[in-house]
């Protein structure tokens, strides 16, 4: 579903207690609409939905927002990035000196209660819109659920302690509640995504591609048991959508608009480019490449990672596509795309020596799908490589080591990556941790920090963070503070005008 965002005038765009957008407060007045009657036709349904959709663009429907602040707090503790310490954005998280104060935590914790706060709405409404079937009324609060659930699981994953609201209220007084512990909403995310798994379709028309199915309810499902170490549920969720997907033929076509909701797609942020209601476009084409090539080097591959995916070899000792497809690096066979119209690849060698660095991202480096400077090409939050390798992962703490390769190699020879094999149970789970994982799914959204706290808070073979930034070159390692920054600090807003909230440990 390309979003094209509708004003609503009562759907509320709050977060949890304080932040709204105007976008959404903006009505135009031709139908007399009033609260009580909007939700009354399908229309109004599909509105309110989408608009629940939007939120995963950010809480205020920016584009700076979405990549400068939600994207660079979700993205930016992680060992594979390097940021531009020239840049304001996500500074202080990056070298762990982050307050409550900061505008990345509250910008998450906004996009997610927002996009909580229209679900909520969705849920309360929809069953009463009468002209619809119930079948239709049952696929939206469906699509809801799944929503609702997904920015749980942001949430207590990156604070851990959060409120849980699961009815729309716009008395504030209401929503003044104490943080939940963290077993009830990982409670609330298995019921939700349970109940939106039940009644999702497996696919759409063209008209409503993009919308969640019941393969992502599923992948969410299998994550969700992952991230808590229920090794065998999650196995289960992941088979059951195993061979479902298929993976891209090219490694890139995962970052180029190429192959929008294609069939390595399971779940994606939509853009369309569109500027005829709101911006339907992201700067992720800038934000990534040298300025030599008229970027704005927001951040860079780190040392570690650069060193990790040099090791990614095909059987002949050459790189693999994904090697090419993740940096632009001193290679004859790296290339990048211009800004040009139209965009023209460059070799590195043409830009070498003019570049503040060696070597640069190159995921998301491209051109296609422009609308001005632009790109509203989608940014996948869960793609079948991904679940492949949490497949494996599962499998492997299943003792099922063999098998798990199987998987592991499955995404290694899309990309031409020479197969693994000879790894007993602990060489694959370190294996998978700290080359596949990375080397996959570097700098996708919300990939490498989760990774990194989930198994910093496990059982299972429990890692300490902080060694491994240590180990890793992370600047800033030395700052970080093991049960302190593996939590977002809640947002000093937030406990400003809500007094029962209280403040994870040593913010």
């Amino acid at each position: 579903m390309k979003l094209k965002i509708a004003a609503l005038g009562f759907l509320a765009a709050t977060t949890l207690f304080t932040a709204c957008s105007d976008k959404f407060l903006e009505l135009d007045d031709k139908q007399n609409l009033t609260e009580n009657t909007f939700w009354s036709t399908r229309q109004h349904a599909l509105q309110g939905i989408t608009a629940t959709y939007a939120a995963l663009q950010a809480y205020d429907g920016s584009k700076w927002t979405w990549f400068e602040s939600v994207y660079t707090t979700l993205n930016y503790k992680g060992d594979d990035i390097d940021n531009n310490k020239n840049e304001p954005y996500g500074k202080n998280l990056a070298a762990f000196v982050n307050s409550a104060e900061d505008a990345g935590s509250w910008s998450l914790w906004a996009t997610c209660y927002t996009g909580i706060g229209r679900a909520n709405q969705v849920i309360a409404k929809v069953p009463g819109i009468s002209v619809m079937t119930e079948a239709e009324r049952n696929q939206i609060v469906a699509e809801a659920k799944f929503l609702r659930a997904y920015n749980y699981f942001l949430l207590v994953n990156g604070f851990e302690n959060v409120p849980l609201v699961l009815a729309f209220e716009k008395d504030l007084a209401k929503l003044q509640v104490p943080q939940a512990t963290k077993e009830a909403v990982w409670a609330q995310i298995e019921k939700d995504l349970t109940e939106a798994e039940a009644v999702l379709p497996p696919s759409y028309s063209a008209e409503y591609v993009g919308r969640a199915t019941k393969g992502a309810a599923t992948a969410m499902l299998g994550k969700m048991f992952l991230f808590q170490e229920k090794w065998a549920q999650a196995e289960a969720k992941f088979r059951e959508i195993y061979g479902k997907y298929s993976l891209n033929a090219n490694y890139v076509d995962n970052f180029n608009g190429t192959k929008e909701n294609g069939p390595e797609s399971i779940f994606e942020i939509q853009w369309s480019g569109d500027r005829s209601v709101s911006d339907e476009r992201h700067p992720f084409n800038f934000e990534v490449r040298p300025g030599a090539l008229d970027g704005w080097e927001l951040m860079y591959p780190s040392d570690w990672l650069v060193t990790t995916l040099k090791n990614d070899k095909t059987p002949g000792g050459g790189y693999s596509d994904r090697v090419y497809g993740t940096i632009f690096f001193d290679d004859p066979n790296s290339y990048m795309w211009d800004l040009g119209v139209p965009a023209s690849k460059i070799p590195y060698a043409d830009v070498k020596g003019t570049m503040v660095r060696q070597v640069y991202f190159n995921k998301y480096a491209y051109p296609n799908d422009r609308s001005g400077a632009y790109v509203g090409y989608n940014i996948s939050i869960i793609r079948y490589a991904d679940v492949l390798l949490m497949l494996a992962e599962a499998a492997n703490e299943n003792n099922k080591t063999g098998e798990a390769i199987g998987f592991i190699n499955e995404v290694r020879v899309r990309s031409k990556a020479a197969p693994i094999a000879g790894m007993n149970k602990e060489q694959l789970r370190e294996h998978i941790r700290n080359v596949e994982r990375p080397v996959e799914l570097s700098m996708e959204w919300g990939i490498r920090w989760f990774d990194l706290i989930r198994w910093g808070r496990g059982n299972t073979a429990k890692m300490n963070i902080k060694n491994i930034m240590t180990a890793h070159g992370k600047p800033g390692a030395k700052e970080y503070v093991e049960d302190k920054h593996i939590r977002y600090p809640i947002p000093l807003k937030e406990i400003s005008v809500n007094p029962l909230l209280k403040q994870n440990h040593l913010y």
